[in-house]
């Protein structure tokens, strides 16, 4: 948490931090709620089991919260969290995180901004769920990053793995692999290391208009 000064990290730090391998998991779906957590350094990732299948539900990096069923009372965990790298995180109960936000305005304002990010990424999910091709899925998710993302010149560049893309489309990482491939050799993106840059925005929307109108052209007017 960038809001906090030094000293108060690590006297939280050494009250209520803890750490996980990576590939550890911090909590099952089904386990009580005890406790939220926040990410001080590390990524971790959010499964959901749907029947048989595991699913990504979302991605976390340093600065974000998880966890946060634990706020309720008697609450169990909607979703299983895993470790994606080693990592460090503050465990906080309902009392001690009511105390911190108290507080810390700042911190405060940034689990604010943050909840109505997870808002947003719903959404988008939402609107996933109802296009029925992949490449729609990939490029809409791209468009919708973009835009919340500040531009490097013309271009813009989205800090983003094939797992994280992969939890936002709604679709497994060999599915979304192929559609940015597909983008990539059309020379709609390009990547580099885990960022994916975006030349031209306005080809990419034109590029899902084209596919919109193809789809109903397939299957009628959804």
């Amino acid at each position: 948490m960038d809001e906090l000064a030094d000293d108060e990290r690590s006297r939280l730090f050494d009250r209520f931090g803890r750490t996980f391998d990576a590939g550890a998991t911090i909590y099952a779906e089904g386990d009580e709620a005890a406790a939220c957590f926040l990410i001080q350094e590390g990524r971790v990732r959010l499964v959901k089991r749907i029947r048989a299948t595991e699913r990504s539900l979302t991605v976390l990096r340093p600065g974000d919260l998880f966890g946060e069923d634990a706020l309720l009372r008697g609450a169990r965990r909607s979703a299983s969290a895993v470790a994606l790298t080693d990592i460090s995180v503050l465990a906080l109960d309902r009392q001690t995180f009511a105390e911190l936000l108290a507080g810390n305005r700042e911190v405060s304002l940034r689990l604010v901004e943050q909840l109505v990010r997870r808002l947003r990424d719903a959404e988008e999910q939402l609107e996933n769920a109802m296009l029925r091709d992949h490449p729609s899925r990939v490029v809409n998710t791209l468009l919708r990053l973009a835009a919340v993302t500040p531009a490097e010149g013309p271009e813009v560049s989205l800090q983003l793995s094939p797992l994280e893309l992969s939890s936002r489309v709604g679709l497994d990482v060999d599915t979304v692999k192929r559609a940015v491939q597909q983008l990539r050799d059309g020379g709609y993106l390009r990547i580099m290391d885990e960022r994916i840059v975006l030349p031209d925005l306005g080809a990419l929307q034109r590029l899902y208009e084209l596919l919109g109108t193809k789809e109903e052209v397939r299957g009628g007017v959804i």
